[in-house]
Order: structure tokens, then C-alpha cells, then sequence
């Protein structure tokens, strides 16, 4: 059962056309939050989905409390974002509809969070992360690629892209706020609103595994992301903060300024 009272942590899902994956994504994702045993909830992001996806949802019995909102704005960068915003809790995250990512992370992230890391991010790329990858050689090398030429922007990490990233919501709301990127680069910009503000980014292991019925196409996409990806790169600040260490409440307090004001 999930914990009473208000979300502590709130995870945001955006979905398009996801009827087939969602119900067991959601199922096995309320399941893992309500055995964490704080009160949590999840928010489903309807990205202009004409399979039912967000009547499925609402009409869904679920471990812990789920609602819909719909994000007119197409992308996945657009749909987190108006998922962020919406949230109120003091952790916050975000994972994709198909839970690639194992989700028995959600403890230690929970832990990470509350011990003052303001980001937690799951990494394919972490020495202890187990990956089940079955993606084609080009896609892996536009990965290798992709995360070489951003690391700079994004805190240092080294997989920017996996779905699976965990924040302190005031963070996550403000950095959210900044966010101009709607499509699949999203991540690097959002990683670089926090980095501006002085927040250290944790990554963490994960286990992981492809999961078909991706939307992303290396051959589709690649042209959008690097269009993206020159933009975040000039706006990015010429020289970025120092991370503020982990337990420091600067980070928090810093974000608290930085978020806007809702009637």
C-alpha cells in the first residue's frame, strides 16, 4: 500500500501512443513506489496520443495515485517539461514509458535525495550498471558520439540520454522553467540548467535493457538533435559553476529563488 499524505516523490511519465507498453510499464512502476513506503504518485504526460493512451490511464487501477495531463506540444523534452512543472513534491523524476531502467534503483535514488544530492541520475555507462543492449551498431555510435560532444554542458556526465533521472523538485521546477529544447536533446539542456545553478549531478548504476518500440530514430532525429544541441551550445554560460557538494542546502535554497511564482 502507499504510504498516506502528500507525494513526497512524484515521477513524471510522458507517453505517445504508448496503450500497448503503458498499463504494465505503470503497473510495475506503482508497484516499486508503493513498496518504498513514502507517500508517491506518478504523472502520465499525454503527448497528442490517438491510440487511448490517456483514457487507458484514468481509467487504470494503480498501486499509487496516477493522473493525466495533456501536452499539446509535441516532443518528448515538451511533455517532461509540462510534467516537471506540474509536480509539487520535494523529490521528482522522471523515467520512460517503457521502464527500460530497472526500477529496484527507485530505493537508492530515494536515499541519494534525501541525503542532499540534488541530481541522481541513472547511467548505462556507470562500471557497475548491467545493460542488455540489442541496438544497432549506428545507434550505438551515435551514443558514443552524441555524449562525447556534450559532456561539457551537462555536469560531466556520460550518458545524458538514459531515462531514468531523479532531481529536489524546487531544482527540477526551475530548471524546468528554462527548458526550450522539445525534442529528444532535452536532457542535455535540463542537465545544464542544473549544472548552472551550482548543483553536483550523481550518477548511479542501473539495469537496463532495450526495450522495441522506441520512437527515437537515429536516421529521422540526428539532424533535429544537432540543430538542438548547436542552439543549447549557445546559450550555455561560458564558463559554468563549480557543483556546490552534496548536503549543502545552497542548491535548494538557490533553486527556491530561481522558480517561478503560480497563481
Amino acid at each position: 500500500m502507499n504510504a498516506a499524505g502528500p507525494a513526497r516523490l512524484e515521477i513524471v511519465v510522458p507517453a505517445r501512443d504508448e496503450a500497448g507498453r503503458l498499463p504494465a510499464g505503470l503497473a510495475a512502476l506503482g508497484g516499486a513506489l508503493a513498496a518504498l513506503g513514502v507517500p508517491a504518485a506518478v504523472i502520465v504526460v499525454d503527448n497528442g496520443s490517438v491510440d487511448g493512451t490517456a483514457d487507458l490511464v484514468r481509467d487504470g487501477a494503480w498501486p499509487v495515485p496516477v493522473r493525466v495531463l495533456e501536452c499539446a506540444r509535441r516532443g518528448k523534452g515538451a511533455a517532461v517539461r509540462t510534467g516537471l512543472l506540474a509536480t509539487r513534491a520535494p523529490y521528482v523524476g522522471f523515467c520512460d514509458a517503457d521502464m527500460a531502467t530497472g526500477l529496484d534503483a527507485l530505493g537508492g535514488v530515494l536515499e541519494l535525495l534525501r541525503a542532499g544530492r540534488p541530481v541522481v541520475v541513472g547511467s548505462r555507462r556507470h562500471p557497475a550498471s548491467v545493460v542488455e543492449d540489442y541496438s544497432s551498431p549506428l545507434r550505438k555510435l551515435g551514443a558514443v558520439t552524441f555524449n562525447r560532444a556534450i559532456r561539457d554542458l551537462a555536469g560531466g556526465v556520460s550518458d545524458t540520454q538514459c531515462g531514468f533521472k531523479f532531481f529536489a523538485g524546487p531544482l527540477a521546477r526551475a530548471a524546468a522553467a528554462d527548458l526550450r529544447t522539445d525534442g529528444f536533446a532535452f536532457d542535455v539542456e535540463l542537465l545544464m540548467h542544473c549544472a548552472r545553478r551550482g548543483a553536483e549531478i550523481t550518477p548511479v548504476p542501473v539495469v537496463w535493457r532495450d526495450v522495441p518500440g522506441s520512437t527515437f530514430s537515429v536516421r529521422r532525429h540526428s539532424l533535429e538533435i544537432l540543430r538542438d544541441l548547436l542552439r543549447i551550445r549557445r546559450a550555455a554560460p561560458r564558463r559554468m559553476p563549480r557543483p556546490v557538494p552534496a548536503a549543502q542546502p545552497a542548491v535548494l535554497a538557490l533553486a527556491e529563488r530561481s522558480e517561478p511564482q503560480r497563481a
